[in-house]
């Protein structure tokens, strides 16, 4: 068989079953619910984490976590593997061919005359495909779209995976920044409170306060001591989370120093483009499509294997009894030997699997659709807070404020005798909860940020210059 009739071989694999795929429309509204949502075609995606988190010292924390995160390391090496395996699916479209050379020397009968045993010598060299399949129905091919498919979904949750990574690594940066200055807090109110312990006990050595005063102050020192207690377990836990995540036990000495909680200059107010965009800019949402594409490519292989397939086997090249006039023309061989299978009967096993790759579709769309729900409703989340915690801290700041000018003037008229200590250090107990919530407030509103730039699919570039080279889909570094 001339080698030349292959292209002709492949040419006939022209058929497909695969259904043509109809994605649902994106069950959202058009428009996010929250007032501050910017109905424009810019989105906070586009913007490069390092103008996101502006602290050098987060930078670089991240920086290191994207080299040493074990999390993103196995994602990666799976969309190695799923390539892998796309490839081994790839290269079943194309005819394997092979080359042999061999030899053979054996005694026996004259298979003619039946005479005493002679010795005989064979030397065969040849080219050949072996049981090449004719894709006349797609089913190869449907195979091939498959692991496509697939492959382009595992690299999608590498995407997903490397901003999972960075908005957890900010994150728990943000907490580590709260948890010490929580501390610090507690510290320095600790230090106040028992310095007027101190000054209790004088009064009650010298019996100019009662022994109530007394266990009131020191009821509030207790109280003190075990919050500053809890607060350093914080900061240790936070210590521990971030770290793991940078995949570091301890920071390295080269880091720059942190910059307090109030001066983070973390982006807060970002524009959340339209709904349709997140379909561009989520990989998770990309990686869910990639994942019904699949599924409807396999519904097209389970579909072909129904029909016959056919296979061919030929080889060509020279055989002669010895390695003098090998590749003669008068020792050319060749065989062709195609074959035809059909199934008739296998107890029902191909509906099923015709049955179960379209359940599997089926699935594919509504986890498409909820990837797509799941994704605005965290965006409109994120709006909402964006909304509402700029106004809530400015409100926490004046609370704080006059609950700082109360403190003061408790402490005179108890200075004075107007008051009792009861009310100094109901004072001073409302001062420090205020101060305490301010903080919480303020890593909510940066936590909030860091959730909002996740949902828009922000994280996929390091800085704008990187993203406004990019050429390709937004998301495809």
């Amino acid at each position: 068989m001339r080698l030349s009739i292959l292209p002709l071989v492949l040419a006939l694999s022209a058929c497909s079953f695969t259904p043509v795929l109809e994605k649902p429309d994106a069950p959202v509204p058009v428009s996010y619910p929250s007032v501050v949502a910017q109905q424009e075609q810019a989105s906070a995606a586009e913007i490069g984490w390092v103008a996101m988190f502006g602290d050098p010292r987060l930078q670089q924390l991240i920086d290191l976590a994207l080299k040493n995160n074990r999390d993103l390391r196995l994602a990666t090496l799976n969309v190695e593997a799923v390539q892998a395996e796309y490839r081994i699916g790839r290269a079943a479209r194309l005819p394997s061919v092979e080359a042999g050379l061999g030899g053979a020397r054996e005694r026996a009968l004259d298979p003619t005359s039946g005479q005493g045993p002679s010795t005989q010598n064979r030397v065969d060299v040849q080219l050949g495909v072996t049981a090449f399949e004719l894709d006349l129905w797609g089913r190869v091919r449907s195979m091939s779209e498959a692991a496509f498919a697939r492959y382009l979904a595992s690299d999608e949750g590498r995407r997903a995976a490397r901003i999972s990574l960075i908005a957890s690594v900010a994150d728990a940066y943000i907490a580590q920044r709260l948890a010490t200055e929580q501390l610090e807090l507690a510290r320095q109110t600790l230090r106040s409170w028992t310095e007027q312990l101190d000054l209790a006990q004088q009064l009650y050595r010298a019996r100019q306060s009662s022994r109530l005063d007394l266990a009131q102050v020191r009821s509030q020192v207790s109280r003190a001591q075990a919050d500053a207690e809890a607060r350093a377990r914080d900061l240790q836990r936070s210590h521990n989370a971030l770290f793991q995540l940078v995949g570091a036990a301890s920071p390295p000495s080269s880091l720059p120093k942190p910059l307090p909680l109030q001066r983070q200059p973390v982006l807060t107010r970002l524009p959340a483009g339209l709904p349709s965009t997140l379909l561009l800019y989520r990989p998770d949402i990309r990686q869910a499509e990639q994942n019904l594409k699949a599924a409807n490519a396999d519904i097209g292989a389970a579909r072909a294997a129904f029909l016959p397939r056919i296979s061919l086997t030929a080889t060509a090249g020279f055989a002669s009894p010895s390695m003098r006039g090998l590749f003669g023309s008068e020792h050319r061989v060749w065989s062709f030997a195609p074959q035809i299978t059909q199934p008739l009967f296998d107890g029902g096993r191909l509906r099923a699997e015709l049955r179960l790759s379209e359940l599997r579709k089926s699935s594919a769309i509504a986890e498409y659709e909820r990837a797509i729900q799941v994704a605005f409703r965290e965006v409109a989340d994120g709006l909402a807070g964006t909304a509402t915690y700029a106004r809530q801290i400015a409100a926490q700041e004046e609370i704080v404020a006059e609950e700082t000018k109360r403190a003061e003037l408790s402490e005179q008229r108890y200075r004075a005798g107007i008051d009792g200590r009861l009310e100094l250090l109901d004072a001073q107990r409302q001062l420090y909860a205020a101060r305490q919530e301010l903080l919480d407030l303020r890593r909510d509103e940066f936590g909030n940020a860091i959730a909002l730039y996740k949902a828009l699919g922000g994280g996929q570039f390091r800085d704008e210059a990187r993203e406004q080279g990019a050429s390709t889909l937004p998301g495809m570094p």
